[in-house]
């Protein structure tokens, strides 16, 4: 959106791919877009009367306090501003709205920091906030870990009796997907995890806790709750909670991938042009995008640099569309004997394993699928690999159309998990 054409925005050093703009279009507010600010014009904007209101990200939360003529009484206990709002006579007011974001995240995955001792990664402003929370919901002990603070990552074996995790670093952050601040194999007790990132959905620490069956939420619902309020605030008015709930879940469907892992043949690239066809959603075959890269066929890069070469490729280009939100990604049928490639796929989506029988399996130019013989030991050996990417299976014995809409009734009913 152009800058000349908004009244209120999200300010920040480095914005890229904020859900921001979206989050407050589907609250009704269309007269929002990006303010992507370097510091020496921070000031200029803030003064500029065009804006009626800003959210406000990394790195400007504790520096546009010194900009308000008001600071509510909640954000200067907290000690930053997320959300300012321009009065009618020009003043500047902030407030801050994490904080409710923040307390609203935990609850939807029933994290209770009551008597819980906590640790939060990062000292920034939206530590500062998630210190406020934890605190107010009554935690009995709280830990700030910083690179350059009193507490280091150094010092994390005196903290393993922690009971909860919060990451407000942008360690894990697009496009540095798949990194993480620490590892959950330092905190036996850990009982919750809370990554204010919301891109991608599931960062490696947040798969860390998913894997270990600990209650984890992402940012997404923290950043929806704040913009609900926010958007209170610029608009004077109130907005039903069940709004916070239907925009979360809208945007979840609407961000994440759909994955069609399964056998070679099984019909993963049909299916996945039908659904990018039919919900408008940029589609991706991991295959083709091997071949464009390689600049050969995939029975070349078998026949003249080996099965190695290929899943170096396979792995990279995996990466790369994991990364995306919003696709349609089918796979090649080998892509699960390297575990790695489940994270980058599982990051941002719901992955389907699509089944079909070995009758009728297509096996033309599929170097490691040449004959029944061939399929029946590859079923036998990859099919525990495929139940264990996926998050449900789908049989393709029926027309394209068919398992299409089974896909994506399926996805609609089950992205919030």
């Amino acid at each position: 959106m152009n800058a000349e054409k908004f009244a209120y925005g999200l300010l920040g050093e480095k914005l890229g791919h904020s859900f921001s703009p979206v989050i407050h279009q589907k609250f009704g507010l269309s007269d929002y877009g990006l303010i992507e600010t370097p510091r020496d014009s921070l000031r200029d904007i803030l003064m500029n009367r065009q804006y009626k209101g800003f959210n406000v990200t990394i790195p400007y939360k504790l520096e546009v306090m010194k900009y308000c003529d008001e600071i509510s009484d909640e954000a200067r206990k907290i000690g930053c501003v997320n959300t300012i709002v321009r009065k009618d006579d020009g003043r500047l007011y902030g407030f801050n709205t994490d904080f409710d974001g923040f307390v609203y995240a935990a609850k939807t995955v029933g994290i209770d920091f009551k008597g819980k001792k906590v640790l939060i990664c990062g000292s920034g402003g939206t530590s500062l906030t998630a210190q406020a929370a934890a605190k107010s919901l009554g935690s009995s002990r709280l830990t700030v870990v910083s690179r350059g603070g009193s507490v280091t990552y150094d010092d994390l074996h005196s903290y393993v009796d922690t009971d909860i995790i919060v990451n407000t670093t942008p360690v894990g952050m697009y496009p540095n997907n798949l990194q993480a601040p620490i590892s959950l194999d330092s905190f036996p007790n850990c009982a919750g995890v809370i990554d204010v990132i919301y891109n991608p959905r599931r960062t490696a620490l947040i798969m860390d806790a998913e894997s270990r069956g600990v209650p984890c939420t992402d940012g997404l619902p923290m950043l929806v709750c704040q913009a609900k309020r926010a958007e209170e605030l610029f608009l004077g008015k109130s907005i039903p909670d069940s709004e916070a709930e239907r925009v979360l879940r809208e945007i979840r469907a609407e961000s994440g991938n759909i994955v069609l892992i399964g056998m070679p043949g099984s019909g993963k690239s049909a299916v996945a042009e039908v659904i990018a066809h039919q919900t408008g959603r940029k589609f991706i075959d991991i295959d083709k995008e091997i071949v464009e890269t390689a600049g050969k066929t995939i029975p070349e890069i078998f026949a003249h640099d080996g099965e190695e070469v290929f899943r170096a490729y396979e792995r990279e280009e995996t990466a790369k569309a994991g990364k995306l939100t919003g696709a349609v990604i089918a796979t090649g049928g080998g892509l699960v004997k390297d575990f790695a490639n489940y994270a980058s796929l599982h990051q941002n989506g719901r992955i389907y394993y699509l089944r079909r029988d070995l009758e009728a399996l297509e096996t033309e130019g599929r170097p490691l699928s040449k004959d029944m013989e061939t399929l029946k030991q590859l079923a036998l050996e990859r099919d525990p690999l495929y139940r264990k990417f996926a998050d449900t299976e789908i049989e393709n014995n029926v027309s394209l159309k068919g398992t299409a809409q089974k896909i994506l009734e399926e996805y609609c009913e089950n992205i919030g998990d």
